[in-house]
């Protein structure tokens, strides 16, 4: 199989498990993981920032880090198509007490006066806001970038409203390959971010919250508190720095296959190849003879994996697991099915 639904399927190397396997290792509830607390400082360090905390799943650090920032009865402000909305269970309200106001879905492109306009002063009655939430690459904006000069500009907004930013960014690293952006740079526009190892690098689990000191001091707790606490988990941590050594830079090549395959699909009508920057391809089958569900369900009889999103958009997902190979045959079987 082909196996195009997300970055996340992919398995680890031969070489990945070696570094797993022979990890040293602590307990790290008690701080003693001498992997993990490497790969903090590593990962802290990238984004120029004082800590990190690992965590077992994206939805974790990301929430860890809307505590963090909001309080309970505080407004965050994010996309309505936005990961911490659509995908996480409600779990700002549930378990954090966020209040979540959205503006209109518009993916990676951001109006900055927009989102200003939306920020409401702590004050009686309103329910004041405490953070925005930006995504960077945005998953349902088709892997979109949100470019420096904007979230420079809506860091000046948040930082007259007197409001923190956070980054969802589970895929920041495609956004650094695409744009040549350093994770310094990002690091320093925001307040926390969390960034995702099991994705686009090819780590079975984990992504961490990155922050001050101070704030990933509280965040340790809230891990704790959300059922995060792990023993001996060096043995992943090291799987994510095999990752940061070796599959970082590699993300070009995603990026390259993600646009040859947007351009074999673009005379169908269902993309536009200019628009596709990293590894997500979506198809806009509005006018296509097959919805999602059922296209999907016909590449998967005929070797090929894809996700149905939306009823009307699908998407494709280049990573460290299709070669060029296995994208040829995925433009064959795609491009007969949407042809008939």
């Amino acid at each position: 199989m082909v196996d195009l639904r997300s970055d996340t399927v992919t398995r680890p190397t031969a070489a990945m498990r070696e570094a797993m396997a022979t990890a040293p290792v602590g307990d790290d509830v008690f701080g003693d993981d001498p992997t993990v607390n490497e790969l903090e400082r590593q990962v802290a360090e990238l984004f120029g920032h004082e800590a990190a905390l690992f965590a077992p799943s994206g939805t974790m650090a990301n929430q860890i880090a809307l505590q963090l920032v909001v309080p309970p009865g505080g407004e965050l402000l994010a996309g309505a198509d936005a990961h911490v909305v659509t995908y996480e269970m409600g779990a700002a309200a549930a378990l954090g007490g966020i209040s979540t106001r959205t503006w209109p879905s518009t993916g990676a492109t951001l109006e900055v006066d927009q989102i200003e306009a939306m920020i409401r002063p702590a004050g009686f009655p309103s329910v004041p806001t405490r953070a925005i939430a930006v995504e960077q690459t945005h998953n349902l904006g088709g892997g979109g970038v949100v470019s420096l000069e904007t979230l420079r500009r809506l860091r000046a907004v948040a930082d007259a409203a007197g409001v923190t930013l956070h980054c969802d960014g589970a895929r920041i690293w495609h956004a650094h390959i695409a744009d040549s952006v350093p994770l310094a740079a990002y690091g320093e526009l925001f307040d926390t971010l969390s960034v995702c190892l099991s994705k686009g690098l090819g780590a079975p689990v984990g992504s961490l919250v990155v922050g001050s000191a101070e704030r990933i001091a509280r965040a340790r707790l809230l891990r704790k508190r959300l059922g995060g606490g792990m023993r001996q988990v060096g043995i992943l941590a090291a799987a994510g720095q095999h990752a940061l050594r070796h599959h970082l830079t590699r993300l070009a090549d995603d990026h390259a296959r993600a646009r040859r395959l947007a351009e074999a699909l673009e005379p169908l009508g269902v993309v536009e190849a200019a628009k596709v920057r990293t590894n997500l391809v979506p198809l806009d089958l509005t006018k296509a003879a097959l919805d999602a569900p059922s296209l999907a369900a016909a590449a998967a009889e005929r070797g090929v994996l894809i996700a149905a999103m939306l009823p009307r958009t699908a998407r494709l997902v280049t990573h460290l697991d299709v070669g060029d190979d296995e994208l040829d045959e995925a433009i064959r079987v795609l491009v007969g099915l949407l042809s008939s």
